[in-house]
C-alpha cells in the first residue's frame, strides 16, 4: 500500500512508517520501548472518524515536529508528518488522559516528522482511499495492517 520506491508520491511518507516499525529508536519522540501498532493482525490499527480527536492527533504531532526540528520546520514546505496516522484510535494523542483517563496506553508511542507536504498529501490521500474502497468503519471491529515496500 504505501512504496518507498523512487517516483512513489507517497515516498517519504512509507519512508517514515518503515523507520517507525524498523527503528523506532530512531524516530521522535524518544522512547526506549516504541512498539507502534499496526504491523500485524494482533496489534492493528483501527479507523478513527471524530475530527477533534483526529485534530488532537495533529495537533500533538505538531508539539513533538516543534520541539525536536524548531518553530520553524515547515519552513521550505514541509508538514508534521505522523504515524499512527492521524486518523486512527492508535494515533498521537492516545494516551493523552482525555483520551485514556485509566492511563493504560503506552506514551510516546508513536513518531512525528516534518517531511514534504506532497509527499505528506499523497500519504494521506491513499489511506483515505484505502478507507473508502475497503469501506473501513470507525472503531475497533474493523481492524488493519500497513505494508511498506
Amino acid at each position: 500500500m504505501f512504496s518507498t520506491k523512487t517516483g512513489s508520491p507517497e515516498r517519504l511518507a512509507a519512508q517514515h512508517i518503515k523507520d517507525a516499525y524498523n527503528t523506532p529508536s530512531t524516530t521522535k519522540p524518544a522512547n526506549t520501548s516504541k512498539n507502534i501498532p499496526g504491523r500485524t493482525a494482533d496489534r492493528p490499527l483501527t479507523r478513527l472518524y471524530a475530527k477533534p480527536r483526529r485534530d488532537a492527533n495533529r495537533n500533538e504531532a505538531i508539539k513533538v515536529c516543534k520541539k525536536n526540528w524548531g518553530v520553524n520546520y515547515a519552513q521550505g514546505g514541509k508538514q508534521c508528518d505522523e504515524f499512527p496516522f492521524s486518523a486512527t484510535y492508535e494515533g498521537v494523542a492516545q494516551a493523552l488522559t482525555k483520551y485514556d483517563p485509566q492511563h493504560k496506553a503506552p506514551k510516546n508511542n508513536f513518531s512525528a516528522r516534518p517531511i514534504p507536504k506532497e509527499d505528506n498529501g499523497a500519504g494521506g490521500r491513499s489511506i483515505a482511499d484505502f478507507y473508502r474502497l475497503n469501506r473501513i468503519i470507525d472503531g475497533p471491529n474493523d481492524g488493519y495492517i500497513i505494508k511498506v515496500s
